[in-house]
């Protein structure tokens, strides 16, 4: 085996993370021009760009798919750029901003270990802002901000910077204000060396710091560097101490705590600037390698042993047992099947095996390339804290642990959020029919966000997704990608059905025949389902998962221990179909309390009946209800529009939280059933002159108004 080309020290894995337009893939491409990984700039509004390289993203001008990409940066402070050894490899990766491509931001940030967040200067916090912050929050991932688009008309860093702080989080502070704004942003001023700093040469590539700062920003400069230097040394109890004695740290040790207490969680750096103009990328950029941590910066991986379910916990190093990720799955138009993978502890060769621990399927790992979006460099190994695809793994799917055999440990799975719009879809021809079903099966391979299933009743194939767009795109996909030709039926709903009260049943299933009979008999008591502690350790005869609990009271065997997984197999086979109007059932916990058996006629078939017909007795005993999703909805307007959209919103059942100022609009915050979303963009800019924008992602199930209820219940008989 050989050696690492790059210390594990010089290595960031980092993700870039924003709401829909605040100029993210913009950003990515500046990234990739200033580390030297291309010599053109692709611009968005060009459909050029690198990181957005699916026909339909560059289209649509918006990112669906991550891409990763591995370039190399040395910071800007480095005098000589061709000296190798100041050089960090970045192994970045684009995420989509766009609600319905949530999974992406989530699989990404599960792999990274760090992430800039950017911005628009203008709107500030938005939707999606939030919901990824809380994804971050949730991994522990160590943040930069980056407020961007500095050059429109209307922007301003101190109303972003004020909103991260009364959105996302009390810990961000300013490491630079803007030399102008709007028309007049040519620059920024580093709080830290009290420099002003520009950006100049071609596509402002050349980084001049200038120790005299412009008059007009000196005594905000003075004001907030003492703000970002009192927020440093608050971190460290003898910097704090030798601070309030009068002495200012070194600058070399305010960046050591300020790196300390970002990786911590801690601080949140904000930077600014505008990508499009080529002004502030590079000193995010040196942040990253400043602040962000690198594999060696964070604690152990923590699995599980499949073998003897111990937790175990392996050091970021080449020389740990082999242990990665698979995070993506994608074909690729050159290659087939790439399998994108995180590394955590050890390294592997191309053509060596690989263990499979989730599956434990032993498979060959042909070649393995790293990307550059949609370029591909094959590489003979990788090593600890890489990201990789592998070509041609067959068995493994997303969060599949890969693993050294002789030690093998599973990491923490990343979790599919459940589809909420689903669709009826059917091919138009016989040959589509053929390939429509291995182009199904890939497209979910690659997102478990969507789910592809077959109505019982109709023979009908239905997919789900997490929005109108999300399906659209990959039927558009099958056709651009497989040659599938598909009719679909209109967006429906992912209603779900519940129970409101307790309820109990006894059911004796007996069928006698000329043979031997069938007997099973069970008694259940339903309730609602409770919240549970997370952490908390349920008792032995508990199964639980997150929609439906199973507890087994079964006392004396008077129900044979071999049947109670029959018994719980037809409870889970009567929630599929409610009783309401037939939509899947959630959130019920059942009790299985007594029964009995039959020496001779007993079987897991007659139990599996048995339990399936108690549990719907006892659920049209239980005040059944039909639940709807509800969505967090942002509309962003004009003010002289606001009125009528907040009308409008209340008069589709929607609630209004909040009305707040975005700039010179107004910011609409409201909880809206889906059932009255569909198709509300194109009304919105019908009722805006085109001015009006939204964005809505799944809030939570609430029960259907009894009215609203009987027309769904009637349309389903």
């Amino acid at each position: 085996m050989g050696t690492r080309d790059y210390p594990l020290d010089r290595v960031r894995n980092f993700g870039i993370i924003a709401h829909i337009d605040a100029g993210k893939t913009t950003t990515s491409e500046r990234v990739l021009f200033y580390t030297g990984s291309q010599h053109k700039i692709g611009e968005v509004h060009e459909g050029e760009t690198t990181t957005d390289w699916m026909e339909q993203e560059r289209e649509r001008g918006i990112t669906i798919t991550s891409a990763a990409i591995t370039c190399f940066w040395t910071p800007t402070g480095e005098a000589d750029k061709k000296d190798t050894s100041k050089k960090i490899r970045f192994n970045v990766i684009d995420t989509p901003g766009h609600i319905d491509f949530t999974i992406e931001v989530k699989r990404s940030l599960r792999v990274l270990d760090g992430a800039v967040v950017v911005f628009d200067g203008v709107a500030g916090v938005e939707p999606q802002s939030e919901t990824n912050w809380r994804y971050a929050d949730e991994g522990k991932v160590p943040r930069i901000c980056f407020i961007n688009k500095l050059d429109r008309t209307g922007a301003s860093f101190e109303r972003s910077y004020a909103s991260i702080l009364d959105r996302l989080t009390k810990d961000a502070v300013r490491m630079q204000v803007p030399i102008g704004e709007e028309g007049d942003h040519n620059g920024v001023v580093d709080l830290l060396t009290r420099e002003a700093v520009y950006f100049e040469g071609e596509m402002g590539g050349t980084v001049r710091r200038d120790s005299t700062i412009p008059e007009n920003l000196k005594a905000d400069v003075e004001k907030y560097r003492a703000e970002l230097i009192e927020k440093i040394v608050s971190e460290d109890d003898a910097m704090m101490s030798s601070y309030l004695d009068g002495v200012e740290p070194s600058l070399v040790d305010l960046k050591k705590t300020l790196r300390k207490a970002v990786i911590d969680n801690k601080i949140v750096p904000v930077y600014a600037g505008s990508a499009l103009k080529n002004k502030g990328v590079q000193l995010v950029l040196d942040a990253v390698v400043e602040y962000l941590p690198s594999p060696l910066d964070l604690p152990p991986t923590k699995g599980i042993n499949p073998d003897t379910g111990e937790e175990v916990f392996r050091k970021a190093s080449d020389d740990e047992p082999f242990s990665a990720l698979v995070f993506k799955l994608q074909t690729d138009p050159f290659v087939g099947a790439l399998s994108f993978f995180r590394v955590y502890s050890g390294k592997i060769e191309a053509g060596s095996y690989v263990y499979n621990a989730s599956t434990g399927v032993k498979e060959r790992l042909g070649r393995i390339v790293r990307l550059q979006a949609d370029k591909r460099e094959e590489v003979k190994e990788v090593f600890t804290g890489e990201i990789a695809a592998a070509v041609g793994l067959k068995e493994a799917k997303t969060s599949n642990t890969l693993a050294d055999e002789a030690n093998p440990m599973i990491l923490e799975v990343i979790k599919a959020p459940d589809p909420v719009v689903s669709m009826r879809i059917e091919p138009k021809t016989k040959a589509d029919q053929e390939r429509m079903g291995m182009a199904l099966k890939k497209l979910s391979d690659e997102d478990p966000s969507f789910r592809v299933t077959s109505d019982a009743e109709t023979m009908e194939t239905i997919i789900a997704g997490m929005g109108e767009l999300h399906l659209e795109i990959l039927v558009d996909r099958m056709k651009r990608e497989f040659n599938v030709d598909a009719n679909t039926g209109r967006p429906q709903v992912a209603y779900r059905e519940t129970i409101l009260k307790e309820a109990d049943a006894n059911v004796k299933y007996i069928k006698q025949t000329g043979g031997k009979g069938q007997y099973g008999h069970v008694s259940i008591k339903i309730r609602p389902m409770e919240p549970v502690e997370p952490g908390v350790k349920l008792k032995n005869n508990v199964k639980r998962d997150a929609h439906f609990e199973f507890i087994n009271n079964i006392k004396g065997g008077v129900i044979p221990q071999e049947y109670i997984p029959a018994v719980e197999k037809g409870i889970k086979e009567a929630m599929e179909r409610g009783i309401v109007a037939g939509f899947k059932m959630e959130d019920i916990s059942v009790d299985l309390i007594d029964g009995s058996s039959h020496d001779v006629d007993s079987s897991e078939i007659a139990f599996k009946i048995a339990a399936s017909q108690a549990f719907k007795e006892a659920a049209a005993k239980a005040k059944p209800v039909l639940l709807e999703p509800i969505m967090k909805v942002e509309i962003v307007v004009p003010e002289k529009f606001m009125g009528d959209i907040t009308g409008h919103v209340t008069s589709k059942r929607g609630a209004i939280d909040s009305i707040d100022d975005r700039g010179m609009a107004k910011s609409i915050n409201a909880k809206v059933p889906l059932s009255e979303m569909f198709g509300y963009t194109t009304a919105l800019r019908s009722m805006t002159e085109g001015r009006g924008v939204m964005a809505m992602e799944f809030d939570h199930y609430e029960v259907v108004p009894q009215n609203v209820a009987q027309d769904i219940i009637a349309a389903r008989k």
